[in-house]
């Protein structure tokens, strides 16, 4: 990690007497909700949190999805889980759906134009209905004995997630519907050998959406941003504490 990671940054920080759009991913909303202090550190003085390490197999199977999808999306017919599920919709062919999904170099975005935050998502699918309306889908995974769903407190920025994904489509002109579909893949691990395969089962869960409190986020990361003083820790930021049990011991 240390080969990557120097601890500070001194591009793509916040100015807050540049007149240009600033960039904010969905994950740095969800940095800016679980703690503000931690969110100023990155954003406006370059001290980002150490990142952690890729999950190559979770990758791996979002990866596959897509292409899975794709061969439905190109012959414009429904996947059989959505067929089994009762979803009445094709998976959505667009010509920017690739760039939609590119979290590096595309993404959907939008300038809120009052604070000139640019926010900025990558989706993982979407799906329409007969009537033209889309549905966000995002693809999670995971291994464990019980069944998959998002009821779980820690699940709730799966849900914001979803919901910043709605938004930023909505904000750009489509009709999208409050509900987004999981595809929630589950790694089967009570056989009695590998034999160099992980099967999964995947289970739908579907999502109903309210992006009401994204408005009033967004002004309050750009209050957060133009602030000179460093605000306070998120009550369960485990950075913080850290920083504060170690400031504790070294004097």
């Amino acid at each position: 990690m240390s080969k990557y990671y120097t601890g500070r940054k001194t591009k793509n920080l916040f100015d807050p007497e540049s007149k240009g759009p600033f960039k904010l991913s969905r994950s740095k909303i969800e940095l800016f909700i679980n703690c503000p202090r931690c969110f100023y550190l990155d954003r406006r003085l370059g001290v980002g949190q150490p990142p952690g390490f890729p999950f190559a197999l979770n990758s791996a199977v979002d990866k596959l999805l897509k292409k899975e999808f794709d061969i439905y999306r190109n012959k414009q017919i429904s996947h059989p889980l959505m067929e089994a599920n009762g979803i009445k919709a094709l998976p959505f062919k667009h010509e920017k759906l690739n760039y939609w999904r590119d979290a590096l170099r595309g993404g959907m975005e939008y300038l809120h134009k009052s604070t000139n935050l640019l926010l900025v998502g990558a989706i993982d699918d979407i799906w329409v209905a007969p009537d033209g309306q889309l549905f966000i889908v995002d693809y999670k995974s995971t291994s464990k004995e019980e069944e998959v769903n998002i009821d779980a407190d820690w699940q709730i920025s799966y849900k914001r997630q979803m919901e910043i994904y709605q938004w930023l489509f909505r904000k750009n002109g489509f009709n999208v519907s409050s509900i987004g579909y999981f595809v929630y893949c589950n790694g089967i691990t009570d056989k009695d050998k590998f034999d160099a395969r992980l099967d999964f089962d995947i289970k739908i869960i579907p999502y109903e959406g309210d992006d009401s409190w994204i408005e009033a986020k967004i002004i309050d990361m750009h209050k957060c941003l133009m602030s000179s003083t460093i605000p306070n820790q998120g009550a369960d930021c485990d950075f913080c504490a850290y920083r504060k049990a170690v400031s504790e011991v070294s004097g």
